[in-house]
């Protein structure tokens, strides 16, 4: 038990946990949806993230975060060709800061009057000048070395995920396996750490995951509060797995960011919708939830900064009465987990990387422990095994969002995909087996794999359901799988050097998880 500096009683411990996730977007468009939505990501939220987090561990804070790190985001953070695209957008956006610095025109109001523009694009032009600094200087070789840098120091534990996050439940048990196995695995090639938690893809659960879970070496993940009937005061070990489920608190969570309230919606803060329609940046703030675009006000980073020391004083308040109450009720110290987006800090609520450092500060000072998952079940918050129900974290915490009306033919089309690479990749695998020898490596099948994975990632079905980008959405899955089916069909009608020349060629585009091998497809 801690004690705050009022000297009132702090019991429990609050853990952190941020989920980072993106598509795959390399090769696949760029304005208005593709590679500007990664780079945006990147700069904005993943940059800052990581800077925060090293400046904190250099004063010696460990054990500060929950980080959960898909394959597929790991894999574009150290891919050679987003890594120049990132340092080109970088300087297109010290550009544009320099543009709209000298800037002349404007409505003569509001955000738009030339005074107001001239000063916001010289704090971007600054900003984007120090995020220049920071990607060449700890960025340069990816990703993977700056976050194992954390790992290693312990300032942060890594949760995984299965490879291009695939919604699990709806996936063919064989290619779910192969899907989490190799996801770890790929985490453990990238930070030389294999990740003993993972955030499930859209918190996604049906009864019998667990026990693939711990088959798979996988000691705890992630759900949402209602899985948990709103009980997420303690992890639950699920059935008779031992594998923990750890329940997202909507109470403390939901005061940072709901559907409907939240912080990043303050009158002072960064819009995220109003653009500067010559040079796209983002010169207003939110102003009020009613006013129009055109009579927003020019952002101001004082008044912002004024929000923020608010915002932080409420959150910290709130995790310290929810951890009293939630003690109090259970008769023994609980635990708190609050969980969100990585991109909600920095991408989507510009204050955001502001925000939680100062939180990571304030909270100790408070006398509130803050710990990880990991350090969760070390030190016994793990309550007695539950039953959890189909759920997820997505409208109406079920599977509707992934397998309701609005997306039928997506869920059709994935299963006659994945059939479709299943039969084809045994069938190649195969002929090697019936002759008695070792079966080589094959990239015709790993493609096939590879392409069929991306076919069923989450994000397609959640795009057109949320109708966010739905046709973007709807093009990317088509494309994946007329991947599939083209190289198979190749394959399949014996045409072997075509089926290659195919693999390649799409290869050249979707050529992450380069140590994709469809010979450990489980039979």
């Amino acid at each position: 038990m801690t004690v705050s500096r009022a000297g009132e009683p702090v019991p429990g411990l609050f853990t952190l946990v941020l989920h980072t996730h993106l598509p795959w977007l390399a090769h696949h468009g760029r304005w208005p949806v593709g590679e500007e939505w990664l780079y945006q990501s990147w700069s904005a939220a993943y940059l800052p993230l990581v800077s925060l987090l090293r400046r904190l561990s250099e004063e010696g804070r460990s054990h500060l975060l929950t980080l959960g790190m898909t394959p597929v985001v790991a894999a574009q953070l150290d891919d050679p060709y987003c890594l120049d695209g990132m340092h080109h957008w970088l300087a297109n956006w010290q550009l544009r800061g320099q543009e709209a610095a000298v800037q002349r025109s404007g409505s003569g109001t509001g955000y738009a009057a030339p005074e107001a523009l001239r000063a916001f694009g010289i704090r971007e032009y600054e900003e984007a000048g120090r995020a220049l600094e920071t990607f060449t200087g700890t960025w340069r070789h990816g990703g993977s070395p700056p976050l194992r840098q954390l790992i290693d120091a312990q300032t942060i534990e890594l949760l995984g995920g299965p490879l291009a996050h695939p919604f699990q439940p709806l996936l063919h048990p064989r290619l779910r396996e192969f899907a989490l196995r190799e996801g770890l695995a790929d985490a453990g090639q990238r930070f030389a750490h294999v990740p003993g938690g993972i955030w499930a893809p859209e918190c996604a659960y049906a009864p019998g995951l667990e026990n693939d879970y711990a088959a798979a070496g996988v000691t705890h993940f992630m759900v949402d509060g209602p899985s948990l009937h709103g009980d997420t005061a303690l992890g639950r070990p699920v059935a008779d797995s031992g594998v923990v489920a750890f329940g997202r608190d909507l109470k403390v969570s939901y005061r940072v960011w709901s559907p409907k309230s939240g912080y990043p919606g303050h009158a002072a803060y960064r819009d995220f919708h109003t653009y500067d329609h010559l040079t796209g940046l983002k010169p207003a703030r939110v102003t009020g939830r009613a006013v129009p675009s055109q009579d927003k006000a020019p952002y101001e980073p004082e008044r912002a900064d004024h929000a923020v020391d608010l915002h932080v004083a409420d959150f910290v308040d709130t995790v310290r009465r929810r951890l009293v109450s939630e003690s109090d009720r259970l008769g023994r110290p609980a635990h708190v987990v609050a969980a969100f987006d990585t991109e909600l800090f920095g991408h989507w609520w510009h204050e955001g990387p502001v925000w939680l450092e100062r939180v990571l500060r304030a909270l100790p000072e408070a006398g509130i422990r803050v710990g990880t998952l990991s350090d969760a079940i070390t030190d016994g918050f793990v309550g007695s095994a539950v039953e959890l129900p189909p759920s997820s974290w997505g409208s109406g915490k079920d599977w509707q969002v992934w397998s309701g009306e609005r997306v039928a033919d997506l869920v059709q089309l994935n299963n006659e995909v994945v059939d479709t690479a299943l039969a084809t990749v045994d069938k190649a695998l195969g002929q090697h087996v019936s002759v008695g020898a070792p079966i080589p490596r094959d990239t015709v099948a790993d493609q096939i794999l590879r392409e069929a994975l991306l076919t069923v990632s989450s994000d397609w079905p959640f795009m057109v359901s949320k109708d966010t980008a739905a046709e973007y959405a709807r093009y990317r899955a088509h494309v994946h799988a007329h991947a599939t089916r083209e190289i198979a069909g190749a394959l399949a009608a014996g045409r072997r050097q075509q089926a290659e020349q195919l693999a390649g060629n799409w290869n050249r585009a979707d050529g992450l998880f380069g140590a994709l091998d469809a010979r450990r497809l489980p039979r």
